[in-house]
């Protein structure tokens, strides 16, 4: 009676270990919100989500307000001005307010948060790895938009509410100012994205921009990426991201207790049988 008992316990506990290795735990660089001014709690679906901030509809950090006010010329999101240096032109914008429907909907970021000490936030992004086409067309959008500052971050003057340029500084055109890509890419957000050569669909870089018909194609790169900030130099070349994940699912509890019944039970078979 003793030994079927613990031959059951066994096999509890042989399903409970294979539950883990297929259903591994909640990765928390995964599927999340930033703790950030506008954000919402936990990333889910928005029954619609304004213009460029549609894609993210279906699993979005934002809701349909914040991504109705990311469109506009100075909205109550940052009270931030666009036109700080005369009017934007409208191929330039979109990226900007792309840029916005990015940082503010987003549940792909988790693995580039970094915690920040701010009174209007908790939480940033930091060196996300921007595809080379969204960083490029960004800059070849509004290299002939003026700016007076290169890190748009700080440094404004807000003695109207409202950002405007430093006293003393002046408009120059974008390619003074951002003489590359990689300076607009790097420089206008205080590094919150960092430019790459890679390329959209290569699974390595975030996309700015992307068709919802196809899919989000950042989950998979978020993915990656999260997996790479939990493996060491030493485990890159020989776990793969699907079986590195199964693998420290595993609760060690868990497989320590099956071998000690196991060892009791056949221990206890080999008794009986002399």
């Amino acid at each position: 009676m003793g030994l079927a008992v613990v031959m059951r316990a066994g096999q509890v506990l042989l399903v409970l270990l294979a539950a883990s290795v297929v259903m591994p735990a909640k990765d928390p660089l995964l599927n999340v919100c930033m703790d950030a001014k506008h954000h919402k709690t936990k990333p889910g679906p928005e029954g619609t989500l304004h213009g460029q901030c549609a894609p993210w509809k279906d699993n979005a950090c934002c809701t349909a307000n914040t991504s109705s006010e990311a469109h506009k010329d100075q909205s109550y999101l940052y009270n931030f001005n666009w036109n700080h240096c005369g009017a934007m032109p409208p191929k330039c914008k979109r990226h900007f307010i792309q840029d916005t429907c990015l940082y503010e909907c987003s549940p792909n970021l988790g693995p580039w948060i970094d915690q920040v000490d701010s009174s209007w936030r908790r939480e940033r992004i930091l060196h996300v790895p921007l595809c080379k086409e969204d960083c490029e067309e960004w800059w070849e959008d509004c290299k002939d938009y003026v700016t007076c500052k290169e890190n748009w971050h700080k440094g404004w003057n807000w003695a109207t509410g409202t950002n405007r340029c430093p006293w003393g500084s002046m408009c120059r055109p974008f390619t003074q100012v951002f003489p590359r890509p990689k300076d607009l890419c790097e420089k206008i957000w205080s590094n919150s994205y960092k430019y790459t050569t890679e390329r959209r669909g290569s699974g390595r870089c975030i996309q700015m921009w992307f068709d919802p018909a196809q899919g989000n194609p950042n989950v998979v790169v978020a993915r990656y990426y999260a997996w790479k900030k939990r493996s060491s130099p030493a485990r890159m070349e020989d776990v793969t991201p699907e079986t590195g994940r199964a693998v420290c699912a595993v609760p060690r509890l868990v497989l320590l207790l099956v071998l000690v019944l196991l060892t009791v039970s056949w221990g206890s078979y080999g008794w009986r049988s002399l």
